[in-house]
């Protein structure tokens, strides 16, 4: 099992496992399946009572990856200061969830700003189906939670700044 340095994960560090955000490696373990052995990260989702096991092996194709850095937050804050003219009027809300279903599965912190942004924007123009509700509150449970460990600041804090560039 060849590693690159640079993409494995050890116990007790942080990593971002797509549409359910920042978790921690709580260990690695072998297991056999269909008579071969493999290796998987024990990934506790911060917040919350979820375990996700994930194939040392796939962990890069799956999405998951280390937490931005803290380089990386001005950058998604300018995503979210955008407001050019978006295009909602000729999709359906159906169509526009999936789509915005596919941005949160990349793991992609950028995206997951695009859906945020997208949503919060389409919410003050026409009342958002329920779908869509609970994809905005996911979007910006998704952002807030990684760019608090990000910045090591609370997550209220940030859920603050949020909400004060998207009123902008």
């Amino acid at each position: 099992m060849s590693k690159s340095g640079n993409d494995a994960f050890k116990t007790g560090d942080l990593a971002v496992y797509p549409a359910h955000g920042v978790g921690i490696i709580e260990g690695i373990e072998s297991r056999r399946i269909s008579g071969e052995d493999q290796s998987f990260y024990i990934l506790k989702i911060l917040g919350s009572d979820a375990t996700i096991m994930v194939p040392v092996s796939n962990a890069a194709s799956v999405g998951l990856r280390k937490v931005m850095k803290k380089s990386m937050i001005p950058k998604v804050y300018s995503i979210l200061k955008e407001r050019k003219d978006t295009v909602f009027d000729n999709q359906t809300w159906n169509r526009r969830y999936r789509e915005y279903t596919e941005k949160i599965k990349t793991g992609c912190a950028m995206e997951v700003a695009k859906v945020l942004r997208d949503l919060y924007l389409l919410k003050h123009d026409k009342e958002l189906s329920f779908g869509e509700r609970r994809m905005l509150d996911t979007a910006k449970t998704l952002l807030v939670k990684e760019l608090s460990v990000a910045k090591r600041t609370k997550e209220e804090k940030i859920e603050e700044e949020l909400d004060n560039i998207m009123k902008g």
